[in-house]
């Protein structure tokens, strides 16, 4: 009986190495055989054709990099690090998870950004459509319309010299031109998340300071009845996710945020 169960096993663990060979092989024989790109460019006389392909190449390379320009040129940073600084405050660890927080704040930016949005909806895409102005001048009217946006954050509360715009000009060694709108937009883009961080920390300090109190009361209150190994966190969580709702949090949260970009103040 020994016997037979041990013939069994080892032609089971026979056919199991040549099942793992033949996927070894065959996963060889797919990762050797070459990979084919072509792309057509259609006839080389006709610049419609061309001009089509080249257009949907520079469309996916925006596409590959909108991330970078989403969190660059918007609100977007403000608001994610605002949001998490909130969720760290509260103490919730992984409540809400970022997958909540990055779709609030994706939604919250297309609110705030709506207007600038549609403008350049109707100044640049709509006449591209029509054929009433080249790629070029559409792209120009975007980025101006883009660059406004930027330089009334950094100039929302009516200083003169913004000093981070004023930081990147002297590192760009550039002359200060007579209209914010004139300066290039590797100097306005730097400046504008400079400026976005500063704010949201700031925003983030004053969310900290409630709940470090209620902290501080929670740890002093257990101090004071000997319960100095119960770790204050796990009480105070509670008392802070309470004082946070009875205040509408959310709310006064969400409407800070909106009400410090300018046009919304």
């Amino acid at each position: 009986m020994g016997r037979v169960i041990q013939m069994k096993s080892r032609r089971l663990i026979l056919q199991l190495a040549i099942i793992v060979i033949v996927i070894v092989c065959l996963a060889q024989t797919a990762h050797a055989a070459p990979m084919k790109l072509e792309l057509d460019v259609g006839n080389p006389e006709n610049s419609k054709e061309a001009a089509s392909t080249v257009r949907v190449l520079l469309l996916l390379t925006v596409l590959s990099v909108a991330p970078s320009i989403l969190i660059m040129m918007t609100s977007f940073t403000r608001i994610i690090i605002v949001l998490s600084f909130l969720r760290n405050a509260l103490g919730t660890q992984q409540i809400p998870p970022n997958q909540v927080l990055i779709g609030l704040a994706l939604f919250l930016t297309l609110f705030i950004m709506s207007p600038v949005l549609g403008k350049i909806n109707d100044e640049a895409y709509k006449p591209l459509a029509d054929e009433k102005i080249t790629q070029q001048e559409a792209i120009d009217r975007s980025s101006a319309i883009i660059k406004n946006f930027m330089l009334k954050e950094l100039y929302k509360n009516g200083n003169k010299e913004e000093k981070d715009l004023v930081l990147f000009i002297k590192l760009a060694k550039i002359e200060k031109p007579e209209k914010p709108q004139d300066l290039p937009l590797t100097v306005v883009i730097p400046a504008f998340m400079i400026h976005e961080l500063t704010v949201a920390f700031r925003m983030g300090f004053l969310i900290f300071i409630p709940f470090l109190v209620v902290d501080m009361i929670v740890s002093s209150t257990l101090m004071s009845m000997g319960m100095m190994m119960l770790p204050p966190v796990m009480i105070s969580l509670p008392f802070k996710i309470m004082l946070f709702m009875l205040a509408g949090g959310w709310n006064l949260t969400i409407e800070s945020l909106i009400k410090s970009f300018a046009g919304y103040g």
